[in-house]
């Protein structure tokens, strides 16, 4: 499979508010950045993304926990059916 994409150009979505020789300059930038790096911006962004969510949880519960608070963004991300499975369901106490 990686020996068929040899040699291909990944197609990168336009960014309608960058100029086109930006996004070019972005886009080698990214490019030749180790791998290790790559990975360290996508976990920086899933936390980013994380507080974000928290922070809108929190402006929906005032007066919730850290710990309510975290189940709360448990259940929201893993939806009813996976959240009882994984954390228990009513009647699993």
């Amino acid at each position: 499979m990686l020996g068929s994409m040899a040699g291909r150009r990944l197609k990168y979505k336009t960014m309608p508010d960058t100029p086109p020789e930006v996004q070019r300059i972005h886009y080698e930038i990214i490019r030749r950045m180790p791998l290790g790096r790559k990975l360290e911006l996508v976990f920086d962004t899933c936390e980013m993304g994380r507080g974000i969510a928290m922070a809108g949880l929190r402006m929906r519960h005032p007066d919730a926990t850290d710990q309510e608070l975290w189940w709360l963004w448990a259940h929201q991300h893993l939806g009813q059916m996976c959240f009882d499975e994984v954390y228990g369901g009513p009647g699993d106490e």
